[in-house]
Order: structure tokens, then C-alpha cells, then sequence
């Protein structure tokens, strides 16, 4: 495997949504004290380290993406010293810590922004995107908000409008202004400072935007829409020229990967979100001078026949170069994979073969935090609803508290969330997701639990798929399948993604290795996969 100063090339990443992982206090939301509680937890799946989803001081409009300190915790999941514990009992355990950066925009509590709309010439009066509005008092271009109508905001005081790509409560930084992107990566340097291992980058495209404020055009009615937005927002139906992924922001993630580098084995993974998210993938992460990897919706989103896969896979090959992808089927802000993948599938083997061959990929991996359970979204009847997103968007789309429910760790109607007479959590448990609990899956040695930890100690145990070369090769249309290359190592990947047996010729010789708790044999070059099945074959070099 890689040293430790390249840990997460080839690294496996366990991303944690705070509020929702385990609550210490017993006031219904999960905090820092109850993740270190748990880390021994995560440790034992095998992955080398936790991603924290935002924990900083924010009004929690978008529950923590609109910050309004960058170097506090916010006293709903702690405090500092909560987070220095944390850190050091993952380091004891073997775990980095990266922990999430919203540096794109801020809360509109935050004292910046407060200070900038104040006038057109108080000291941070440039550092925020402001425009007049058009003659007829409108908005100065047709630019959206990923969450509904229109990116901008008209505030009576400055008599212009301000730019947010998100709520209107989460204005844009103006990272044409070179105090404000020395601010930012002085706010990365202070953790970094702590002991960070890293940062995950949220919209790690949307940092800059053109200066001329020109309109985007629209998508052609025979285009895919491939920026991770539901169809009912009309987000999707511009092309986004303009507003994001603007060619000055290259020259920021250089400056970003020298802070960097004055900092051996750490890491930084961007969030892609764009018309064009594989071609940014590889330009940001090319070149070993800008961002160490990125992932993209690519595999966030519906399509997951084995073509859709491998074109995927194709499509990226061609781009990559010596680009470094970081891939992953669930987060945060998407349905569970268990469910938007594999709905119509069987519940237990078809998690197993997704994450098999998760594992498999080029690249680094992020696992969501139950995806390791194979957990099910959750249904989250309208009246619980604390999504912003979804509140404006229902019930064409139901807003992402579905991927966010407590994580159950024990079959109990509290999950084991919070302690005994704690308070009701603050999005509630899915009934459903109770049966696979942590404690029912623990000694189920068929479990998906069980199957993620033999899976990633499988991938320890060959390095070919954590930092070997993928090839593609055909092994029909219902199948998937790539070569996995490293030094003396040749592995031949197979996966029925599908609840029917098949069979492939394969198209080389080798033999086949005992997969984890998958089974298919091997007649002379054919090779029989049962239903949701991977398979393992060595080859000769």
C-alpha cells in the first residue's frame, strides 16, 4: 500500500454526517462527543479515515453549509476542545481526519457579510458578489439558485443585489478579490494547524464566477442534465458558463495545494458538481498541483446499468491522464444507494455486489455512514421535513432528510441514537432501517456489515485494487468487468450487478480467488456468476 504521506491514493474514506451519527447529550442531535464515542466503531471496518460533514458555528439554515465562524465549533456539537479529542482518539486509532470546508460562500450571520452589505465602501464592501439591478429594477443577469429561483438577492441598504447559489441566507464570497482568497486559506492554515489529515471541498467549482455577469444559455431539450439536481428544479435546464467552474479558479487550487504541501500527508477532495463534471475531475486533479482527487455525481444519480458503468469508467479513462477520482454511490445530499440502485433488487447481496465493486475502482472511495448496513432511504413524512430544499421542491422531490435519519445501532425505536430519556432526534428513526442495526448485523456473518469489512480487508490485501491501472474488457453487455494492474499483480474483476445468473467467456486464463462471501465457479473459460455476484481472477502478468 501507499506510504503514509500518499495514504489517500488508493484510500478508503468514512464519511459522517454529524447530526445524525450519534448523540452524546441526549438533546436528539448527533455531536462530536458521541463520534468519538463510536470511532472504535469505524476502526473496525478497516477504511483509513473520517470525513466530517460540517460541525462549525453556524444559524444551521443549511445545517452547517452556511458558516458563520470557520474556527469554532458550533455548542450544538460541542466545542474545540470536543474536537481536539476527537482528532486525537482517531490518530490513536489509525484514523486521518478530513473534515469538510464551505468556503464558497457564507452564512449571511457572518460577520463579513454583516460588515460588507453595510455600503458600497466599508472595508470588506468588494468581498461579497454585489451587481446593480437591470433598468427595470430586476436581476442583473438569469442566473439560478440550485435551491429555487433566482441567484440573487436585492438588500435595500446597498440598493444592489447580491449573489447566492444556494439560499439567500448563504451569500457568495467574490474570490476575484485577492484579500478574500488570503482569508480563506488562512482559515484552512488554523486547522490544518490542529492536525487536520485534510479537507473534503464542498462546490469546489463554484469559487469563482464571471466578472462580466453574462447569462447562461439554456440546455438543448436533447441534452443530458448531468449536474446532480432533481428534474423538477430548473437549475438544470440552464447550460452553467458563466456562473461556475470559471477558468481563474485553476489558479486557486494551485495556491490551495501549496498551503498543501506545506503539510506532508495531507489531502483535499472537491465536490464537482457541473455540466461537465469527468473533464473538471481530471483538470482539477491533474498534474499533482491542484486538488489530490475529486468525485463527481457520475455515480451519485440514477443510471447504474453495467453500460452506464462502463461508460463511466471509459469516459474518464480517456480524460484522466494522471488524474486521481475519488468515487462514491451515496453521501449527504443523494438517495441511499440501496435504494435509488437498488430498489427493484434483493436487499442483502445486491449492497454487497454495489460495494464490491466500489472497491474495485480506480481511485479512492468514500463510504457513506450506513452504507455499510445496507440501509434503505427513509421515508420522512412532510411534517418532519427540515430540509430547505425539499420544502421548496414537494413533493416532485422530497429534500435529502431521507439519506440523513439517525444511524441505527441497535434495533430499539431510538436506534440507540441518544441516551436513555433523551429527546426525540432531530429527524425520525426510519422503522425500517431498524432490523439492520449494528448490533443485529455484528454476528450475522452473511450480513452487509460483515461483507463491507471482509470486502475492504480484501482490498488491503491486494494492492492492484487500491493503486494498479484499470483496464476494461468486455464481457458482455449484462456484466462488468476490468483488469486491475500493479507491479507483479493482475487481478480480472467481474460483477453481476443484476438478479439473474450469467455466464462469460473470460478473456484470459487465470484462477479464481476466494471473493468474500461470493460465490460463482469456473468451467474451463467460463465463467457462471449467480445472481448479485462478484468475482476474483489472478492473472499471469
Amino acid at each position: 500500500m501507499q506510504d503514509n504521506l500518499t495514504w489517500w491514493r488508493g484510500g478508503v474514506i468514512y464519511q459522517i454526517y454529524p447530526r445524525s451519527f450519534m448523540d452524546a447529550n441526549g438533546d436528539g442531535i448527533g455531536d462530536l462527543a458521541g463520534i468519538t464515542q463510536k470511532l472504535g466503531y469505524v476502526a473496525s471496518l478497516g477504511v483509513d479515515a473520517v470525513w466530517l460533514s460540517p460541525f462549525f458555528t453556524s444559524p444551521m439554515k443549511d445545517f452547517g453549509y452556511d458558516v458563520s465562524d470557520y474556527r469554532d465549533v458550533d455548542p450544538m456539537f460541542g466545542s474545540l476542545d470536543d474536537f481536539k479529542a476527537l482528532l486525537a482518539r482517531a490518530h490513536e486509532l489509525g484514523l486521518k481526519v478530513i473534515i469538510d470546508q464551505v468556503i464558497s460562500h457564507t452564512s449571511d450571520a457572518h460577520p463579513w457579510f454583516e460588515e460588507s452589505r453595510q455600503s458600497r465602501d466599508n472595508p470588506r464592501a468588494d468581498w461579497y458578489v454585489w451587481a446593480d439591478p437591470r433598468p427595470d429594477g430586476t436581476p442583473p443577469n438569469n442566473w439560478l439558485s440550485i435551491f429555487g429561483g433566482a441567484a440573487w438577492t436585492f438588500d435595500s441598504r446597498r440598493r444592489q443585489y447580491y449573489l447566492h447559489n444556494f439560499l439567500t441566507s448563504q451569500p457568495d464570497l467574490n474570490f476575484h478579490h485577492p484579500e478574500v482568497r488570503t482569508a480563506q486559506l488562512d482559515n484552512l492554515r488554523f486547522w490544518l494547524d490542529l492536525g487536520v489529515d485534510g479537507f473534503r471541498l464542498d462546490t469546489v467549482n463554484f469559487y469563482f464566477h464571471d466578472r462580466e455577469l453574462r447569462d447562461n444559455p439554456p440546455v438543448p431539450a436533447d441534452e443530458a442534465k448531468t449536474l446532480g439536481a432533481p428534474d423538477a428544479n430548473p437549475y438544470t435546464w440552464q447550460r452553467h458558463v458563466y456562473d461556475l467552474s470559471r477558468p481563474e479558479n485553476l489558479g486557486f487550487l494551485k495556491d490551495l495545494r501549496a498551503l498543501m504541501d506545506e503539510y506532508p500527508g495531507t489531502t483535499t477532495v472537491g465536490e464537482i458538481g457541473d455540466d461537465n463534471p469527468l473533464e473538471r475531475m481530471a483538470e482539477y486533479t491533474a498534474g499533482g498541483d491542484k486538488l489530490h482527487m475529486a468525485y463527481t455525481f457520475d455515480l451519485l444519480n440514477a443510471p447504474h446499468s453495467p453500460a452506464y458503468i462502463r461508460e463511466v469508467i471509459a469516459r474518464f479513462q480517456r480524460l484522466a491522464g494522471d488524474a486521481w477520482p475519488c468515487w462514491a454511490l451515496s453521501n449527504h445530499d443523494v438517495v441511499r444507494s440501496a435504494t435509488r440502485w437498488g430498489a427493484a433488487e434483493d436487499p442483502v447481496a445486491y449492497p454487497k455486489v454495489a460495494l464490491a465493486m466500489l472497491l474495485s475502482l480506480r481511485g479512492s472511495v468514500c463510504l457513506y455512514q450506513g452504507e455499510e448496513l445496507g440501509l434503505p432511504e427513509a421515508e420522512v413524512p412532510f411534517e418532519h421535513i427540515q430540509d430547505p430544499y425539499g420544502k421548496v421542491l414537494w413533493p416532485e422531490f422530497k429534500g435529502r432528510d431521507g439519506c440523513r435519519t439517525p444511524m441505527p445501532w441497535r434495533d430499539t425505536p431510538d436506534a440507540g441514537f441518544s441516551p436513555a430519556e433523551g429527546a426525540a432526534p432531530w429527524l425520525p428513526v426510519e422503522p425500517r432501517q431498524l432490523p439492520l442495526a449494528v448490533e443485529r448485523q455484528q454476528d450475522d456473518r452473511h450480513s452487509v456489515l460483515n461483507a463491507t469489512r471482509a470486502l475492504l480487508a480484501f482490498r488491503r490485501r491486494h494492492p492492484a485494487l487500491a493503486e494498479g491501472d484499470l483496464e476494461l474488457v468486455d464481457v458482455g453487455e449484462e456484466l462488468l468487468g476490468f483488469i486491475r494492474r500493479h507491479r507483479d499483480e493482475a487481478l480480472l474483476c467481474i460483477f453481476n450487478l443484476t438478479g439473474e445468473p450469467r455466464e462469460t467467456e473470460i478473456p484470459t486464463c487465470g484462477r479464481r480467488l476466494e471473493a468474500p462471501g461470493f460465490e460463482a465457479s469456473l468451467d474451463g473459460e467460463t465463467l457462471h456468476l449467480p445472481p448479485y455476484q462478484a468475482a476474483y481472477l489472478q492473472l499471469d502478468r
